[in-house]
């Protein structure tokens, strides 16, 4: 079992998959008739950052520190007020030590696109969160692939 499905056991039992709301929702007579069944997250992307760093118990201060993201910028994306791009925001799911699907999640509010298998770099930051790598871990794992990294190297 892997990192993510331990962390997620929980989270499963009770959150219908995509792909059954999917279904749901192509089977419905409109979409009022779905939406008045099925749950939607409407959270903001500073509200599901809010939600998990008190699930992971970690201060956005520990945030910044892991992240190695601009103390400013995070706090300002914590408080709704700036947008991130998409390397930020998995190395603030780094910072948090989120699990791949609150890795996706995160990615989702922020209207961003989710790591894909398919691409070599993404492929590789899927296996490194799965493993619970850290940061410069990961860092270290795309340096060694030949992939650009997600904290610039000077030099």
């Amino acid at each position: 079992m892997t990192r993510d499905e331990r962390a997620d056991m929980t989270e499963t039992q009770t959150e219908p998959l995509t792909e059954e709301l999917l279904e749901r929702l192509l089977a419905s007579s409109s979409p009022e008739a779905y939406l008045d069944q099925a749950p939607t997250d409407d959270r903001s992307l500073s509200d599901y950052l809010m939600d998990l760093i008190d699930a992971h118990g970690v201060r956005r201060a520990d945030v910044v520190r892991r992240s190695a993201v601009n103390s400013t910028f995070v706090y300002q994306i914590f408080a709704g007020e700036r947008q991130v791009g998409r390397d930020n925001a998995i190395k603030i799911a780094f910072g948090i030590g989120c699990t791949l699907r609150e890795t996706q999640r995160l990615l989702r509010h922020a209207g961003l696109s989710e790591l894909w298998c398919k691409n070599r770099r993404d492929a590789i930051i899927i296996h490194c969160i799965d493993q619970g790598l850290s940061l410069p871990e990961c860092d270290d794992e795309l340096f060694r692939l030949g992939e650009p990294t997600l904290v610039r190297r000077e030099g």
